[in-house]
This record gives structure tokens, C-alpha cells and sequence, in this order.
């Protein structure tokens, strides 16, 4: 008489564990639940924003063969005579050209003294530039995505904020290179070193001549 209550106080046992088997049947439970939630993240970036990274990775690759590596070298160069397009046009082409992290690469057409603004121009493009150009830091690309969220929720068109969060990058690096720029050539002077980057300037240039002989 007493056996199915037996059964069903059992039952509810099992279904119900307490104790230590109830720690581990949460852990258990959320530990295989965190690989299936990661499991469907990757579904969606299969079928969404991947195959977008592969073409365009796939366009720019074939651009820049298209145009040559030697034309590529020479814009870099001329875009690093100037200061208006050192910390503009340069980082953008780097970023565009190699991604991130190899952009910075590009220095080695910069004298020494220019080199530590150029990275942090660079540097700090990476993240405007997934607005159109996701390919070149996918692996930060939630940054934009987290900005862009919001406008998303509200059904909005998230175009306008990507040219203005692209502008406005661009105009933040400018200034960061001019400022950067500036504390080198202070650091410089204050730590006595003139005469040593002088000599790196003159190394520069004279290599700068001898690739433009052999061209």
C-alpha cells in the first residue's frame, strides 16, 4: 500500500537532487549549456557576418594585387611626407592594405623620430574602421557591434552612425599623431638624444636615395 508513495518520493529524489549531486547537476547543466550557447553564436557568424569578412578580405587582397605592391609602397611614401597625410592617409592605407596587426609594418617608411606617432595613429583606427571594412580587425569587431547595438534595437539604420563613428576615427588619429608627434620630438630633446636621431634621419635618407637609384 505504502510502495507508490515510495515510488514517487523516490522519483522526486532523482528529479530533484539536493547536496552535493544537486552542485554538480547545476555545474553539469550550465557547463554543457555554455558550449551549445557558443555553438549557435557560431552558426550565426557562419551565416552572417563571416562571409561577409571572407569578400571583402578576399577584394581588398585582389585590389591591392590588381594595383601592385610597388605602387601601394610608393602612396605609402608619399603619403608619409607630410604631417596632414602622415596621420591620416597613412594609417588608413595601412590599415586598408595589411590589417590589423601588420599595418604597423608600414613604419619602416618613416624616419625613427615619426614612428611612435604612427602607431599610435594607426592603433587607434582599428576599431573605426570595422564600420565598412570589418575584415580589417574581425577580431575586435565587437566594439563597433556593441555601438551599433542600440540603433540596431530601435530599427534604425545603422549607415549614418558608421560614417560618422568612421569620420570621427579619422579625425581622432590626426590629433593623436600631431600630439604624439610632438611629445617625441620634446622626449627627444629632453633626454639629449638630438644628435643620435639626427644620425637615424641621415641613415633614412640616405637608404630612401639608394631605393630610388635602384628603381
Amino acid at each position: 500500500m505504502h510502495a507508490p508513495f515510495v515510488s514517487l518520493a523516490a522519483a522526486q529524489s532523482t528529479a530533484d537532487p539536493s547536496g552535493p549531486l544537486a552542485w554538480l547537476t547545476w555545474a553539469g547543466t550550465h557547463f554543457i549549456g555554455l558550449f551549445n550557447a557558443a555553438g549557435k553564436q557560431f552558426v550565426g557568424l557562419v551565416t552572417g557576418i563571416l562571409p561577409t569578412l571572407i569578400v571583402l578580405l578576399t577584394a581588398m587582397y585582389a585590389l591591392t594585387t590588381f594595383i601592385g605592391e610597388e605602387r601601394v609602397n610608393r602612396a605609402l611614401q608619399w603619403s608619409a611626407r607630410w604631417w596632414i597625410t602622415r596621420y591620416t592617409v597613412m594609417p588608413v592605407l595601412a590599415v586598408l592594405m595589411l590589417t590589423n596587426p601588420i599595418c604597423y609594418s608600414f613604419g619602416r617608411f618613416l624616419p625613427e623620430r615619426y614612428k611612435p606617432a604612427f602607431y599610435d595613429s594607426t592603433v587607434s583606427f582599428v576599431h573605426p574602421v570595422t564600420t565598412f571594412f570589418p575584415y580589417a580587425n574581425a577580431g575586435e569587431l565587437f566594439v563597433w557591434l556593441g555601438v551599433a547595438k542600440g540603433v540596431q534595437d530601435l530599427g534604425v539604420s545603422t549607415v549614418p552612425l558608421a560614417l560618422r563613428y568612421l569620420l570621427v576615427g579619422i579625425v581622432v588619429i590626426f590629433i593623436r599623431g600631431i600630439v604624439t608627434e610632438r611629445i617625441t620630438h620634446l622626449m627627444i630633446k629632453r633626454t639629449g638624444q638630438v644628435e643620435l636621431f639626427r644620425s637615424f634621419d641621415e641613415q633614412f635618407a640616405a637608404a630612401s636615395n639608394t631605393g630610388r637609384a635602384a628603381a
